[in-house]
């Protein structure tokens, strides 16, 4: 099983953390489940629940209220997914700030 980690930022700030604290109790709720399985079954985890964008960043593909919610993560050591952060997709593709989020995280391969 893979161990789910919160990226925190140098002032420990988590980006998921807190997305997920303004959540309502039904949205944290599923938010929850599919981050547990993520846990249970990354990195076989099938579209449309999670997908690869690029150079080992992942996303974790959630609907909330009929917004696409997007959970960019990406793996490390051997049984490690790092949670970067959280956002509301509102074009067709992922915009490029976002992905490139996760690499100014100081992750290494």
């Amino acid at each position: 099983m893979w161990r789910i980690v919160f990226y925190k930022d140098e002032k420990g700030i988590s980006p998921v953390y807190d997305f997920l604290e303004r959540l309502s109790k039904n949205e944290r709720g599923k938010m929850f489940a599919w981050i547990t399985e993520l846990k249970k079954q990354e990195p076989t985890l099938p579209r449309p629940y999670a997908d690869l964008l690029e150079d080992g960043i992942h996303e974790l593909r959630i609907k909330l209220k009929g917004k696409q919610t997007r959970t960019l993560y990406f793996f490390c050591f051997k049984s490690y997914a790092i949670l970067t952060h959280t956002f509301i997709k509102t074009t067709d593709e992922v915009p490029r700030r976002e992905i490139e989020k996760p690499e100014n995280t100081g992750r290494t391969f």
